[in-house]
């Protein structure tokens, strides 16, 4: 297994850590969120192949707290169940940045993808490459106690869940396949890419008009479907239906909680599942 040293590490992310270390030391911007607010760029940054990073060391102070801000915005975007997102809700800064539009819209469309990939941005990148900066910030000393997680403000994160940013020395060793593959496949576990479909009483809906109803829609998307568990003398009230991925989740529900659809006479409702915790 290939690894790499974390002072590797941070002279590799040394433009995305001084980026961090102005917006949490300079600009006095709360830690945690900053660092949402740096796997949110990140994530950006891959996906769009524009180094944002390199703009923003050029940005005036204003510039990265509106460019912060917006992001922001963005992440509560994420967040919200209820979110009303206008057609016309425009990033301006970070359009600028991008050199291309960029709305809350895209976001709102596109949540569950977006969440996914910034968590796992989260764990391989930014609890590693800014671990010392944060140290620094939160116990105020430049003396690591080594090998004990840090606390930081405002995680877990109800949307993007717990972080674990424990400071290691120097010469410390990560694998680095979750570094440079920064979201594998297999990262993305089935129930992250599967819809819970409720039906109404007295009306079921079979495995075969599940496939159906979809695949004539989406085509072929359905990876697998399981009808809830019942007895004999009952019928299945909902179902579990995995997909290829998150984005067809996103495809399908729009960004709505909630999505209705029709078979054969029959209501269907898909939602994101959860989980039970």
């Amino acid at each position: 297994m290939e690894v790499i040293r974390l002072d590797e590490l941070h002279a590799f992310h040394k433009l995305d850590r001084d980026v961090f270390s102005r917006m949490v030391i300079d600009l006095s911007r709360n830690p945690g969120e900053s660092l949402l607010v740096m796997a949110l760029w990140l994530w950006l940054e891959k996906k769009n192949s524009h180094n944002i990073m390199v703009r923003m060391q050029k940005e005036s102070d204003f510039m990265v707290n509106a460019i912060a801000n917006e992001a922001v915005s963005c992440l509560n975007c994420l967040s919200s169940r209820n979110f009303f997102c206008p057609s016309t809700e425009n990033l301006l800064y970070t359009s600028s940045v991008l050199g291309k539009d960029l709305s809350l819209r895209f976001f709102y469309h596109n949540k569950h993808t977006v969440i996914c990939e910034i968590k796992i941005l989260l764990k391989n990148i930014c609890a590693r490459a800014f671990t010392d900066i944060l140290q620094r910030i939160l116990m105020g000393s430049t003396t690591f106690v080594m090998d004990m997680p840090l606390k930081i403000p405002g995680f877990p994160h109800p949307t993007f869940g717990n972080i674990n940013v424990v400071p290691r020395s120097g010469d410390y060793l990560i694998p680095i396949g979750g570094i440079s593959n920064w979201l594998p496949t297999s990262e993305v576990p089935p129930d992250d890419r599967t819809l819970f479909l409720t039906f109404s009483r007295g009306f079921p809906v079979s495995e075969i008009e599940v496939r159906e109803l979809f695949t004539t829609i989406y085509g072929n998307c359905v990876e697998s479907v399981e009808l809830g568990d019942v007895t004999s003398d009952e019928e299945p009230m909902y179902a579990k239906m995995v997909l290829p991925s998150l984005s067809a989740i996103d495809y399908i529900l729009k960004g709505r909680t909630i999505a209705k659809f029709q078979i054969n006479g029959k209501h269907v409702w898909a939602r994101k599942y959860e989980r039970r915790r």
